[in-house]
């Protein structure tokens, strides 16, 4: 059994769901005879950090004593605004050592100042990604999914991420039943895939300040099958429909159409990751219709049919279509 070590980077305003999430993730991998991780946690001269919520972390030792790991894994939070010119230094001598290089959230920001991002393509929580993109033009910032592997290195957005990021590479390690079990007992999803966005069709666009028009939101999410026309949700509005399509657009910063388009692809994603439903039933569901109106619509959004995109992220294996 090959055991990996995974080295956790700690400093003053660290995030701490951003430590112990992936942390979480590992040590139950690591309570399965086949599957094992070393985990250290470490600051610059080895004394305890205060995280941004107040918690403090003792590490077991110092960066400079610590032994170059599997996979290097370094948290957000926001201590990374301001960073310690010795933690980037550190960086940049240590972080092209490890097989793996991970980031959590707006840990991006370090291994971005550090250069160990240049010529790659990453990811970080949303709020940061302009200032990512903008300070190290280098990088190739997605500011969609919810984590990104480009080689060697992996970077995830906000909190929770870091824990899909982590299943995904205990999977990679050690097997999809290994990673379906840590999941389940940590009760959340195996797995969101990478590409998925950190935003859900809710929170994409901005909530109605007007009632009906928040109504007309909830319908369109709780019913993604019926009909979804301009002409239909403006009469739920109690609008005409001219109206209702300049108000929505106004007040959510989105087309209905476009809304509409977005919450019919998250339903069938999710209904193609978690059900064994078949592919026409799941088209007729979402409102598509027909099987080839909904491949049209995951490869013009995904770049991959729904029996492709099964294949890759589905929880079951079979694809009754």
């Amino acid at each position: 059994m090959k055991q990996r070590s995974v080295l956790v980077v700690l400093f003053d305003g660290i995030q701490s769901l951003d430590v112990t999430g992936p942390m979480e993730v590992f040590a139950g991998a690591s309570r399965f005879p086949e599957a094992s991780y070393e985990l250290r946690t470490a600051s610059l001269d080895g004394a305890p950090v205060r995280s941004s919520c107040g918690l403090t972390l003792v590490p077991d030792g110092s960066l400079a004593d610590a032994p170059v790991p599997h996979t290097l894994l370094v948290p957000g939070g926001g201590g990374t605004r301001d960073p310690a010119p010795a933690l980037v230094d550190w960086l940049r001598a240590h972080g092209p050592l490890p097989e793996r290089l991970v980031s959590v959230c707006s840990g991006a920001l370090l291994l971005a100042a550090a250069g160990l991002l240049d010529g790659h393509r990453a990811t970080t929580h949303w709020n940061v990604c302009e200032k990512l993109a903008r300070e190290h033009p280098a990088v190739e910032v997605d500011p969609e999914p919810i984590f990104v592997r480009d080689g060697r290195i992996a970077t995830s957005a906000g909190v929770t991420a870091g824990i899909d990021l982590a299943l995904a590479l205990v999977e990679e390690d050690h097997g999809r039943d290994v990673a379906l079990t840590v999941a389940r007992h940590l009760v959340v999803f195996l797995r969101r895939p990478g590409g998925q966005s950190q935003f859900s069709a809710q929170l994409s666009a901005q909530t109605a300040r007007r009632e009906p028009l928040r109504e007309v939101q909830h319908w369109i999410t709780e019913h993604p099958g019926a009909d979804l026309s301009v002409e239909t949700l403006a009469a739920r509005a109690r609008l005409s429909p001219r109206h209702f399509a300049r108000a929505f657009q106004a007040e959510t910063g989105t087309t209905p159409g476009r809304y509409v388009d977005r919450v019919r692809l998250e339903h069938a994603r999710r209904l193609l990751e978690d059900t064994t439903d078949g592919v026409a039933g799941i088209a007729r569901s979402c409102g598509y219709g027909t099987p080839e109106a909904m491949r049209r619509a995951f490869v013009k959004a995904l770049g991959a049919g729904p029996a492709e995109y099964r294949r890759r992220f589905g929880s079951h294996t079979a694809d009754h279509s």
